[in-house]
């Protein structure tokens, strides 16, 4: 029986659940680039939150790049699987109203 020798030890590491912990970031990088491509079309961002964010850039890339790694850093790869799916479905949305714009113009 094996004992780890500390919380951080068997928290931050990629050795388990490495392919969910990787999608959950790329799903986040996925949604800030189709956020950034939005708004610089002329869309409205819908979240109060995310429409500061867009005026701080420092922080746009502190939240939207950073802390997802730290977040897929030390919550294990299962636990990420609701918040892959919510991001996911964003994305789509995100994909879907870029495109009607442009089969509109």
């Amino acid at each position: 029986m094996s004992v780890t020798t500390g919380w951080f030890e068997s928290a931050a590491t990629f050795k388990k659940h490495t392919r969910e912990k990787l999608l959950f970031i790329l799903l986040c990088e996925f949604d800030l680039t189709f956020t950034v491509v939005a708004v610089s079309m002329g869309f409205t961002e819908v979240n109060p939150f995310m429409r500061f964010l867009i005026c701080v850039p420092v922080l746009l890339i502190f939240v939207k790049l950073v802390l997802p790694v730290i977040i897929a850093w030390l919550i294990p790869g299962r636990l990420l699987i609701p918040s892959m799916v919510i991001l996911a479905l964003v994305t789509i949305w995100n994909v879907k109203e870029i495109a009607l714009f442009f089969f509109q113009h």
